[in-house]
């Protein structure tokens, strides 16, 4: 029985920030019979896989892969690395560093929950100072989300590593790239980072349904120590029989085939001109929101993500009244706001395998929604990405986050 609603021709705009649209080439991969994952065609696409998200993650430590969602590798982070009763510090950059927040409280780990606004990043300072007067080394780990997929705000990992230098501090360095992985600049081993969570359906370009740990052997050294309880997503198990390419239960193999030609893809493009195009179609849509005369929602220019927008409508007006009839009149599927935020905000993502020509569709229908929704805006946006997306931008990317 078909839709009462009725076909709507075209593609449909998923502008939400993740999961992102998933390319007809890793689609057709993914459409590959099931094979024996005890066989030997299956070591090679493990391999393949384990290997290419390495150069990924930028890192020549452990990756493992999980068949779940990155609450899943959140999960498989703190249970490893650490004990109950553990004390660490988390920052409230948005939703998903509460929700990160709930899970380690669950687990018995003592949580320092530094709080924000939600409209910034992580202020390494903050960190360094609380890392400083922690005289006994109490804190175990210091727990950060890279791209707060809720607001818009991109931290920055290199900062937060320095703190912990400066500070002469051994906690542990766990870091979420759930939503940047893929899409912004990220170094696993060059920033020291500890433990790295991604997930496959924002910059991976995949469907939900694969996480990953990147595992420093300083964090793998602690996992032998550590005392909460795991099974499913412990290290050790995944790490040992990884070795030849295997999993120790049946994995997601049909993504597994998906993830090799995303690895692939992004290799073709090329990682940083995978980052300066995130970069370039991220401005063409701030430059929008700025001729909109609307307000982004992450207040510092230099932290804004080029993953999504979090784009802010006056007082008195529902955002998510605005994303319903953009849904319904130009068949288009924007972020919602989230937590604080809820019913303040809308989300434009501009993330994974998208263009400029797509940017500026979604640009374009978010500018007609706004005319029909009688949200007080200034026209132009469209103009302005176009100007934008017309210069020259083959030299220069946004400097790593």
């Amino acid at each position: 029985m078909g839709s009462n609603r009725g076909r709507k021709a075209g593609r449909h705009f998923l502008q939400i920030p993740g999961p992102s649209p998933v390319p007809d080439r890793i689609l057709r991969a993914m459409d590959t019979p099931v094979i024996d994952h005890r066989g030997p065609e299956f070591k090679e696409l493990g391999l393949r896989c384990l290997d290419g998200m390495k150069r990924i993650f930028k890192t020549k430590d452990h990756v493992v892969i999980y068949p779940s969602s990155g609450t899943g590798a959140w999960e498989a982070a703190l249970s490893n690395a650490l004990s109950p009763g553990d004390r660490v510090i988390m920052y409230e950059t948005g939703q998903f560093a509460v929700l990160w927040r709930a899970i380690a409280e669950r687990f018995g780990l003592t949580v320092d929950f530094i709080a924000s606004d939600w409209r910034s990043a992580v202020d390494p300072k903050v960190i360094e100072e609380k890392l400083a007067a922690d005289k006994a080394h109490e804190i175990k780990a210091v727990c950060i989300v890279h791209n707060e997929t809720s607001t818009g705000a991109t931290s920055a990992v290199a900062e937060v590593r320095a703190a912990l230098d400066a500070a002469r501090h051994p906690a542990l360095l766990l870091v979420d790239t759930i939503s940047s992985l893929g899409s912004i600049d990220y170094r696993h081993d060059e920033w020291r980072v500890d433990v790295t969570v991604g997930g496959s359906q924002k910059g991976l370009m995949l469907p939900p349904g694969l996480s990953f740990n990147a595992i420093s052997a300083k964090a793998l050294a602690a996992s032998k120590t550590s005392k909460l309880p795991r099974s499913f997503f412990s290290w050790a198990e995944m790490i040992d029989i990884n070795q030849s390419g295997y999993f120790p239960y049946t994995p997601a193999t049909n993504l597994l085939y998906g993830l090799a030609e995303a690895i692939d893809m992004l290799e073709e493009e090329g990682l940083d001109n995978v980052f300066r195009r995130h970069y370039r179609l991220a401005e063409a849509v701030r430059r929008a929101v700025s001729a909109w005369n609307l307000e982004i929602l992450c207040r510092d220019a230099a932290r804004r993500s080029d993953v999504l927008t979090g784009v802010f409508v006056p007082d008195g007006i529902d955002a998510d009244k605005v994303r319903t009839l953009i849904l319904d009149h130009f068949d288009m599927s924007l972020g919602t706001g989230l937590g604080k935020v809820k019913g303040k905000v809308f989300r434009i993502g501009h993330l994974g395998d998208t263009n400029a020509l797509t940017i500026l569709g979604a640009i374009a229908g978010v500018e007609m929604g706004l005319a029909l929704a009688g949200v007080p805006h200034q026209k132009g946006g469209v103009d302005a990405a176009m100007d934008w997306l017309m210069q020259d931008q083959s030299a220069g990317v946004k400097a790593a986050a």
